[in-house]
């Protein structure tokens, strides 16, 4: 049986696709971590309302409005983990994406890339995003 479905990737292949160069520009909605042991095992959602990303010339900082019950008044963008959704990932892999298909024990996303098809597994949908965008960045990387 399939394990249950998480809209958001794995912290590990988030880990990954930021290490392989993925960029992110916060939008509300967007669900993150923040990298400090001590809160990496939160997940924080932007929102105007509660988390906002604030543009500076010094770069770009998640606000905590009126967390009082808090000490944490935002976090540079650099100490958080985004973590994308299956929605995002799909986007992001463009013309590339060909189908989310259910496989044996879990989830495949076929690509397709320099005429070659390719096919990721995983447990969950977006993890089988995750590293077929993973791939398709490391190809971007090193087209050999």
């Amino acid at each position: 049986m399939a394990a249950a479905r998480s809209p958001v990737v794995s912290d590990a292949l988030a880990d990954d696709l930021e290490q392989a160069g993925l960029r992110w520009n916060p939008v509300p909605g967007d669900q993150f971590k923040i990298k400090a042991q001590a809160l990496s095992e939160e997940v924080f959602i932007l929102s105007h309302m509660v988390i906002e990303a604030k543009e500076f010339d010094t770069g770009t900082v998640l606000g905590f409005n009126g967390t009082t019950e808090w000490a944490l008044d935002s976090v540079a963008k650099e100490d958080a983990l985004w973590l994308p959704r299956e929605d995002q990932l799909r986007e992001l892999l463009g013309g590339t994406f060909v189908a989310l298909e259910s496989a044996a024990g879990g989830y495949r996303v076929r690509t397709t890339a320099r005429g070659a098809e390719h096919a990721f597994a995983a447990d969950r949908p977006a993890d089988a995003y995750a590293q077929a965008l993973l791939a398709l960045v490391h190809r971007a990387v090193d087209p050999a």
